[in-house]
């Protein structure tokens, strides 16, 4: 399994949604203009990075069950 490409890119696209995410809490914590500008841009990338990320999961699972 550590030896599949696809795991890898799994584990890259978990990885930039827990950062978007972090990035998305610290602007909330912290308030002011930017927060205002760019929180509910900031929701929607992680939306779809998020998305992105189980869309890769589940395309893992599935060629892991079919090449057993």
């Amino acid at each position: 399994m550590v030896q599949d490409p696809l795991f890898f890119i799994v584990i890259i696209a978990a990885i930039v949604v827990l950062i978007i995410l972090l990035i998305g809490i610290g602007t909330f914590a912290k308030g002011g203009e930017f927060n205002r500008k760019y929180s509910n841009k900031i929701m929607r990338y992680r939306i779809g990075a998020q998305a992105l990320a189980i869309i890769l999961v589940l395309l893992f699972v599935l060629i892991k069950n079919i090449g057993n």
